[in-house]
């Protein structure tokens, strides 16, 4: 029986780091809001109360939800063997620390507020994007290329690429989107972080899913938002 996972429709987002997992193994899913709508989308949050996610994305299983991008995975890969046993918590504990990540790079364009519109806090994301670019890249690629690092293997956790493995591709792929001057500036400062995300766009499964139009691409109302004012070497 396929996963029935349900996000926006007309994004990436975070519901991305669900999909690839999902594709790269393989493991049948439905796409719910993209067959339907937003619309479909919200009345089916709503028919879980209290006990039902704040927020997309989220899977629908045996009569209630698994939500949160981590808590999902940490699922998948129990179920799935998409991360080993005796890796299970460090592999949560780095998809944590990637959704640290994308919450930093959503606040870039939101820093003020997240319920104004970029075009009202210019100057303020200016200055988000600066500290981006110059300290938060730089912080976190130097934490993901030790970890790359951390294992004889072509991947994180041995010979078998994990959850997380898919998740540091989707971080190069989005902020190669996002500010592709300063990508094209420091990649060189992290060979094993860039091999790995090579080694992930070559899987089968991720290739033909990159291929296909599946893959939404990114746009201006997702996570990952090119504006060219906020990038730079």
């Amino acid at each position: 029986m396929a996963y029935r996972l349900w996000y926006w429709p007309s994004i990436q987002g975070r519901g991305e780091f669900v999909r690839l997992p999902l594709e790269a193994a393989g493991i049948a899913y439905t796409d719910c809001a993209r067959e339907r709508d937003e619309e479909a989308l919200v009345a089916n949050m709503g028919r879980y109360g209290g006990r039902g996610p704040f927020a997309p994305p989220y899977l629908e299983i045996e009569g209630g939800t698994i939500a949160q991008v981590a808590n999902i995975l940490l699922y998948l890969g129990e179920r799935h063997d998409l991360a080993p046993a005796r890796d299970r918590h460090w592999v949560n504990q780095l998809q944590l620390t990637v959704a640290d990540l994308v919450a930093e790079v959503h606040n870039v364009h939101h820093p003020v507020s997240v319920s104004d519109y970029y075009r009202d806090q210019k100057p303020e994301a200016a200055r988000a994007a600066t500290t981006m670019r110059e300290e938060r890249i730089p912080k976190f690629f130097t934490h993901f290329e030790a970890v790359a690092g951390a294992n004889p293997g072509d991947w994180l956790t041995g010979a078998r690429w994990s959850y997380a493995d898919i998740s540091l591709f989707q971080i190069v792929e989005g902020l190669r989107y996002m500010v592709p001057k300063r990508m094209a500036a420091v990649e060189s400062d992290y060979p094993g972080l860039i091999a790995l995300h090579d080694r992930v766009a070559a899987l089968p499964g991720i290739a033909a899913y990159l291929a296909s139009e599946r893959r939404i691409p990114f746009n201006q109302d997702g996570i990952f938002r090119h504006y060219p004012e906020l990038d730079a070497a």
